[in-house]
């Protein structure tokens, strides 16, 4: 009898999982498993936490739509609450597993897990790789020659002609749970957050959505520095930094559609957003701790510091840039800002207030629904001019950019009235 355990983490789908495509054709039992680190609860020494109140509740409706999924397969998922890597580890020795099965990724905790897991059950953990469009050994350069900026590695992959694997298919059965495993707490969530619903199914259905539905696609280049509303952008982060819709399958469904339907330059720009994303995957990988530092990859020192006054006033949207102001009451109040937005409350922070850009990127950490590791940092360093960007600091004139992208003033109006707006 073979035993397996799949270790969930930022991959929370049956759909284009070879981790557990892998154990489920090599095991006779499997066990899902997925850990709440309790530190994601507490806040660090730049003010935030990992973890905030809309991110857990569409962690939380994400889980509970995979353990739906896996409930119609005969299968289900283990809650339990601890340090992970001691959880996994303790279960490991408790039921002698055969098989561990893990998604790699590249944040520098996650990968310390998977290292630790390796040397501690060698010959066991079968670390498989889907957080990327490309595998690493797809990568037209050695990881240590990656590219200094985006572009170079744009046209680096676009000339050598790299195409994302093929998304692998849910699995035609899963093997049968190990008996006697209890779950706490119950992953159940009745809790919302409009218009966002967390898992699988939502994700793949808003990816139709805008693909074949509606073929807003087309418009995207046109449509996607829009500041609020549903329809100007995919919207398809969330899902994507949760592990709730594989990249790969995002990719795919793209090229289906330009194979079909319509190829334009708007419909690159949604593949060309999917490169950015992987061009941080892989700065990270490569770079590791240095994603943190306050002089960034470029080892720059800002001229920035720490005003805890100022600090306070940008995030509970209060300074002197009305627009600003209105991005961070939206974040505050739905876990979500546009990518536009997102540019104007970062400068704002790092070049009129004069703050360390590491506050802002761990209060986004704990606010965004699709807070992704690589690409929140790296495009914070982007703009404090300490990352991939041969041109420096990147500071935007507000007035300006007010007067471009909200010119009636509705999104003003509407983020900085009294009562708190209707999504």
């Amino acid at each position: 009898m073979q035993r397996g355990l799949m270790w969930f983490r930022h991959d929370l789908r049956i759909h284009d999982n070879p981790a557990l495509a892998n154990l489920a054709s090599s095991c006779d039992t499997l066990t899902c498993v997925f850990v709440i680190d309790p530190s994601w609860s507490r806040a660090d020494h730049f003010q935030s936490k990992h973890l905030g109140p809309q991110r857990e509740t569409f962690l939380w409706q994400s889980l509970t739509e995979l353990h739906r999924a896996l409930d119609a397969m005969g299968q289900k998922l283990i809650i339990r609450t601890g340090n992970p890597l001691e959880v996994v580890a303790n279960l490991c020795m408790d039921h002698e597993f055969d098989l561990i099965g893990v998604t790699d990724h590249p944040g520098t905790r996650e990968r310390h897990q998977v290292d630790t897991l390796v040397s501690r059950f060698p010959q066991r953990v079968v670390v498989s790789d889907a957080h990327t469009l490309f595998t690493q050994h797809q990568l037209p350069f050695d990881l240590p020659d990656i590219p200094p900026t985006f572009t170079q590695f744009r046209k680096a992959v676009e000339k050598k002609g790299i195409q994302p694997r093929l998304p692998l298919p849910v699995p035609e059965s899963l093997p049968a749970p190990l008996a006697g495993m209890t779950s706490e707490p119950a992953p159940l969530s009745d809790r919302r957050i409009s218009p966002y619903q967390g898992g699988e199914i939502a994700g793949r259905a808003q990816l139709n959505h805008f693909l074949w539905d509606t073929h807003r696609v087309q418009r995207y280049k046109e449509t996607r520095n829009g500041l609020d509303g549903w329809a100007f952008s995919s919207r398809l982060s969330a899902w994507l930094a949760n592990g709730c819709l594989s990249v790969r399958w995002a990719a795919a469904e793209l090229n289906r559609y330009e194979r079909n339907v319509e190829q334009n330059e708007s419909t690159y720009w949604l593949y060309f957003e999917l490169l950015w994303r992987e061009y941080f995957q892989w700065m990270l990988y490569h770079y590791g701790a240095r994603f943190f530092r306050f002089k960034g990859i470029a080892n720059k020192r800002p001229l920035t510091t720490f005003y805890a006054e100022a600090f306070m006033a940008w995030r509970e949207g209060s300074t002197d840039f009305p627009i600003v102001n209105a991005a961070m009451r939206q974040l505050k109040h739905t876990g979500w800002i546009s990518n536009r937005s997102r540019q104007l409350v970062a400068s704002c922070l790092i070049h009129e207030l004069g703050i360390d850009w590491r506050y802002g990127a761990a209060y986004f950490e704990q606010q965004l629904i699709d807070f992704d590791v690589a690409a929140n940092y790296g495009n914070w360093q982007y703009l404090a001019g300490v990352g991939a960007d041969p041109r420096g600091s990147r500071r935007f004139n507000l007035d300006k950019q007010a007067a471009q992208y909200d010119p009636d003033g509705s999104f003003v109006a509407k983020w900085l009235t009294n009562e708190e707006p209707l999504y």
